[in-house]
């Protein structure tokens, strides 16, 4: 099997850049283990934890200036930790979780290439009810509704997670679940609105927000 090939890139914001290592390409795959078939993951959806999407800099673009005091802030399906490694550099509270066997790794990296504080990670799947996280004020997550059983499992997962004044801001490229999903989140009690990200028109999904 051929080594898994990775690129770095720099994402640039008004006042920092954030340095990114992630796969070269969608086409990249290892499993020597079979962790990730263990976990469900098949080859075809392997790489997708490990690559820039548009949807991660859009949320990570939402949270240049979002007010972080006092935060305590979860970002789910963090991938290569974009948007995590972004409030860490603002210095917030912030704690990251993935279901994939190698995001843990590629976020450690990509702290280091950024010379930051080491962001708390924790491998969990949105079904595991006693995942010992706690509860946040604050909770983001670009690109998660994949499939339509996902509208159950984030919602419940979101729900056990939420202090009882909380904000969720996922971003959705259009997958044609969030209508769903945001049903669901009103039947537990969210206020929810959505909109188009400002100053990108090629992006064709959607920021949803829900507070309570």
């Amino acid at each position: 099997m051929n080594a898994v090939r990775i690129c770095y890139q720099t994402v640039e914001f008004e006042e920092v850049d954030i340095h990114i290592r992630s796969l070269r390409d969608k086409q990249q795959f290892s499993d020597p283990f079979g962790e990730a078939e263990a976990l469900g993951i098949s080859s075809a959806q392997w790489s997708l934890f490990g690559v820039l999407w548009e949807s991660s800099k859009v949320l990570a673009k939402e949270m240049e200036h979002f007010n972080i005091d006092d935060k305590r802030i979860l970002e789910v399906g963090c991938g290569i930790g974009l948007t995590s490694l972004l409030l860490n550099s603002r210095q917030a509270d912030i704690t990251a979780t993935d279901y994939h066997p190698e995001a843990s790794t590629f976020l450690t990296e990509n702290t280091r290439l950024n010379s930051d504080e080491t962001i708390p990670f924790l491998r969990t799947a949105w079904q595991d009810e006693h995942d010992g996280l706690g509860t946040f004020d604050l909770i983001i997550g670009a690109d998660l509704l994949y499939e339509a059983e996902h509208i159950t499992l984030l919602s419940e997962f979101i729900d056990r997670h939420t202090n009882p004044h909380c904000e969720i801001i996922l971003v959705d490229p259009g997958r044609g679940n969030h209508a769903q999903f945001s049903k669901a989140m009103v039947e537990k009690g969210y206020i929810h609105h959505q909109h188009k990200p400002e100053g990108n028109e090629e992006f064709k999904g959607m920021i949803l927000k829900y507070k309570r």
